[in-house]
């Protein structure tokens, strides 16, 4: 596994296309150039050296400290234009996901509401109350979205509240599993909730788990292949509560694996399913995780489902 990770890494053609950039501006790439160019001036600097300085040791240490100096150089270059490759990697993802987000619901509306002030077509009062569910369920989803984009903009600059009390974890999963109930059953989905008797109450911020039990649900129903179960798991292990959650699902590529938390990243699997969603869930699961002292990962096959591991502090 360590092997392939390293082969991946040194992978600059995929790595150049995960970015979306040519070989020229690729920061692997420019790495490598860097690093022919460092040999190159250490090989002259040597043979300058030993031209000009009779000690052998004297001209090694400076060659040494020549390259030394360019390989940090090179090194810092290469982080910095790997962070602007990033940055607009996913500044690409963001606009393509929501203005695809958007334009749906946009053009639900538009037609909806066209069709509502339209003489020419005269409705029921029955059926105009179709029309206008299909307008709250449209506004829901672009609210949803906002929402979403406002929690992760707190979080990045650090102003997202925390008011930590003593909760139960049972009762706020129950109650995020009573409000998806309808959802997974219409998918004929089964959620099975077992937790640990006796569970102690933790101490933390009741919206943040909610918000933590909602996305991990959502996702574990919605990526599902229609039919089957979501399993969640709740218990005490020293002085932390550890959760687990599986699904059979359509499971995460290993080539995604690595970017599954970043945000406005959808795999190739869940694009292939045409699934809704922003790329955001997971990246504010994360943050609201660590945020309250915890850790999370995850296990996963493609075709065979995955499975969420996190843990929070009891106090």
């Amino acid at each position: 596994m360590i092997c392939k990770k390293i082969l991946g890494k040194l992978n600059i053609i995929a790595q150049c296309r995960s970015y979306g950039l040519s070989a020229w501006q690729c920061p692997q790439f420019l790495f490598l150039i860097m690093g022919v160019f460092i040999i190159l001036s250490s090989v002259v600097s040597y043979l300058i050296g030993v031209r000009f300085l009779a000690d052998p040791e004297i001209v090694a240490f400076v060659v040494i400290i020549i390259a030394a100096a360019l390989f940090i150089i090179s090194f810092a270059t290469t982080r910095s234009f790997e962070r602007l490759a990033e940055a607009s990697r996913m500044k690409s993802e963001f606009i393509n996901i929501v203005s695809h987000q958007l334009r749906s619901p946009l053009t639900n509306l538009k037609w909806t509401v066209d069709l509502l002030f339209s003489d020419k077509i005269k409705t029921s009062v029955s059926k105009k109350e179709e029309y206008f569910a299909v307008l709250q369920e449209n506004a829901n989803r672009m609210l949803e979205l906002v929402n979403d984009l406002i929690i992760v903009s707190k979080i990045e600059q650090g102003i997202f509240p925390q008011r930590n009390q003593e909760i139960s974890v049972a009762d706020i999963f129950l109650e995020m599993i009573s409000g998806v109930k309808i959802y997974a059953e219409a998918l004929n989905i089964k959620i099975n909730f077992q937790a640990q008797n006796n569970l102690p109450k933790i101490f933390a911020d009741p919206s943040h788990l909610k918000i933590i039990a909602e996305n991990i649900l959502d996702n574990a129903i919605r990526y599902s292949k229609g039919g089957g179960e979501v399993d969640i798991k709740v218990e005490k292990r020293g002085n932390k509560l550890f959760f687990k959650i599986k699904d059979a699902g359509v499971g995460i590529s290993e080539k995604d694996k690595k970017l599954i938390f970043q945000k406005f990243f959808r795999g190739e699997n869940v694009l292939r399913k045409q699934t809704q969603g922003s790329g955001l869930g997971l990246f504010v699961v994360k943050s609201m995780i660590e945020k309250s002292g915890g850790r999370i990962w995850f296990e996963s096959k493609v075709g065979k489902g995955t499975e969420f591991y996190f843990f929070l502090p009891i106090k």
